[in-house]
């Protein structure tokens, strides 16, 4: 039985709808039954380069949306990645367990490395960090999306290796595949939503209504229906977050008429696009509502660094007890 999950993510650029059906929604349920644990990974940010005065500001504006999504900071203990600095010195511990065959077979990696002029090593590397992330808090769970799964295997085999070398210390972390864990762009369907795609192939939680009317309108579909045809990969995509959104607001439900609709070859595009700007914005508005009156409270850095002395009591448990373990220090 899963007792404590960590999850992680990055804090920038924009909070957005796969975000929010992939992953927060499921963190803010879990919240209820687990010991949860949320860090905002600003040590895996500089992975790219960053102004430094943005990364801050990034670090907070991601703990306010979080907040706006449900996130409990009396439930969930919420920190910034780098307030905690026994991330880093559990990497490097875990990257003397860690292959560089391992590493070198990253998906992530290949891709990510492939589209930049200057690949650092820590991009390479980035995944030994991400263990770390779990590990020191001797997670038991982490809520991933399907493209996630191979990290944290590489998480499952590092625990393994280190156990086998200095005995029985870290659990090894099931992964929690929630459905919505994969939400599309809307202007290019074959691709996972994403906020480094550029504007056009996200919806922001926070964006305005114009804004995402807008992007919705534009939804990529196919160019005709008729009876039995398959449904196209844009149009599934607009039925998944209708459906998701119709579970989260709750109300009336119209996913299942459109869907009879589609089967009868008569399912007008205009209509289904409607629907999923009005369910959708059913979901977001109260959460730009409430976003705006946390910011108004000005108590964000305070519950912050509540969050980040509630981890570092854990991390040193851990960090005491692996340092030990190793044989590192003088006693």
């Amino acid at each position: 039985m899963t007792r404590k999950v960590f999850s992680g993510i990055q804090p920038t650029g924009t909070l957005h709808v796969g975000n929010y059906f992939g992953a927060v929604r499921n963190w803010v349920a879990l919240q209820e039954t687990v010991d949860s644990i949320i860090c905002i990974v600003d040590y895996h940010a500089i992975t790219i380069e960053l102004e430094p005065d943005v990364l801050r500001r990034s670090s907070v504006a991601m703990a306010l949306d979080l907040m706006a999504c449900g996130i409990d900071p009396e439930r969930t203990i919420l920190f910034v990645q780098s307030d905690v600095p026994a991330h880093t010195e559990l990497e490097w511990i875990l990257g003397c367990v860690t292959s560089h065959g391992d590493l070198s077979r990253m998906t992530q990696f290949k891709d990510k490395s492939s589209k930049e002029a200057f690949v650092s090593a820590g991009l390479f590397t980035y995944p030994i960090l991400q263990a770390a992330d779990i590990l020191l808090y001797k997670a038991d769970g982490v809520p991933v999306g399907e493209d996630q799964v191979q990290h944290l295997e590489l998480s499952r085999r590092i625990a393994r290796r280190f156990n086998g070398r200095f005995g029985n210390t870290f659990p090894e972390p099931e992964p929690l595949v929630g459905r919505g864990a994969r939400i599309m762009s809307l202007s290019d369907p074959s691709m996972k939503m994403s906020k480094s795609a550029g504007e056009s192939h996200y919806v922001g939680v926070m964006e305005d209504e114009a804004s995402i009317r807008k992007k919705v309108r534009s939804a990529v579909t196919d160019t005709g229906l008729e009876a039995g045809t398959a449904m196209s990969p844009g149009v599934a995509n607009l039925f998944e977050i209708l459906e998701l959104s119709e579970e989260m607001a709750g109300g009336d439900t119209v996913a299942s008429e459109l869907r009879a609709d589609f089967e009868a070859g008569s399912l007008m595009y205009s209509k289904l696009k409607d629907a999923v700007f009005d369910r959708l914005m059913a979901v977001l508005r109260p959460i730009q509502e409430r976003r705006a009156r946390l910011e108004a409270r000005g108590d964000i850095v305070e519950i912050l660094g509540a969050g980040a002395k509630r981890a570092q009591a854990i991390a040193a448990q851990t960090i005491a007890e692996v340092r030990s373990k190793v044989g590192l220090g003088t006693g």
